[in-house]
């Protein structure tokens, strides 16, 4: 069934305007339960002591998580009331100084943080200080190479982007060059949500059957993408040739000569 409204080209304004009145929308709880789904089975095998997440307290990335100390990092000056989980610590920070000492966190989830942020490359930059060595770092985004991404931009240029205008979509070959400039290595990586940018949810529900078929021939093309990376610490190299030093042989001991020299002492 051919959905009644243009999936790329916007016909009226969305009646969301910031992100988080767009996370209500239909597209919105559509991204974060594919996302929700998605982080349970990331990090429900991750073990260590200390697992964070930034932003984002709409979405519990750490609630299959069984680290001991868990905690969420919300902007000091974001005073928009949320529904608290109690498994876990509310903090309060900005993710381009986190108030944590270096090589203290396990795990880090940034969902959506990088593309709404001022200073990505600062962002990163903390998570690889505050990661312990082979750490992870759990980073969701929207995929600009997607329909999702095509419609953003034509949106955007008549003034009327369909996602929140704040955030800056991020390509998966850049976030792949930033990490790899930090030491991360990619351990694994997701695309998903397939269906067209719509606004309705009745038109998004019909489109349940592009699922399959987008995660099967066109898995790069999803809406949102999600990484997970491994902090690497190379070791200590020697430089240089290592000098051969060789062991003297010790002199052969005769027990008869020794125990006469004994005796004429």
């Amino acid at each position: 069934m051919i959905p009644t409204e243009s999936p790329l080209l916007p016909t009226q304004a969305p009646q969301w305007g910031s992100w988080e009145k767009w996370l209500n929308s239909p597209p919105g709880k559509y991204i974060l339960d594919w996302e929700q789904e998605c982080f349970n089975r990331i990090v429900s095998n991750l073990f260590g002591f200390h697992a964070l997440q930034i932003g984002l307290p709409q979405l519990n990335t750490l609630s299959e998580n069984r680290m001991p100390l868990q905690a969420v990092l919300i902007n000091p000056h974001d005073t928009k009331p949320f529904k608290n989980d109690a498994t876990w610590h509310v903090l309060e920070g900005l993710p381009g100084e986190l108030p944590f000492a270096n090589e203290s966190i396990d795990l880090l989830v940034l969902p959506h943080i990088l593309e709404f942020s001022a200073d990505p490359h600062q962002v990163l930059r903390e998570a690889e200080r505050v990661l312990v060595p082979e750490g992870r770092l759990v980073i969701s985004g929207f995929n600009p190479a997607s329909l999702w991404g095509i419609k953003q931009f034509l949106s955007s240029l008549i003034g009327n982007p369909y996602l929140p205008p704040e955030g800056q979509l991020i390509s998966l070959i850049r976030l792949k060059d930033w990490l790899k400039l930090l030491n991360f290595s990619l351990d694994r990586g997701h695309f998903g949500c397939y269906k067209p940018p719509l606004r309705s949810e009745s038109g998004m529900t019909r489109m349940n059957y592009l699922e399959p078929m987008g995660n099967r021939w066109w898995p790069i093309f999803g809406a949102v993408f999600l990484v997970s990376a491994v902090k690497r610490q190379e070791g200590v190299r020697l430089v240089g040739r290592i000098p051969e030093i060789r062991v003297p042989s010790l002199k052969q001991l005769n027990p008869v000569t020794e125990r006469n020299k004994l005796k004429s002492k």
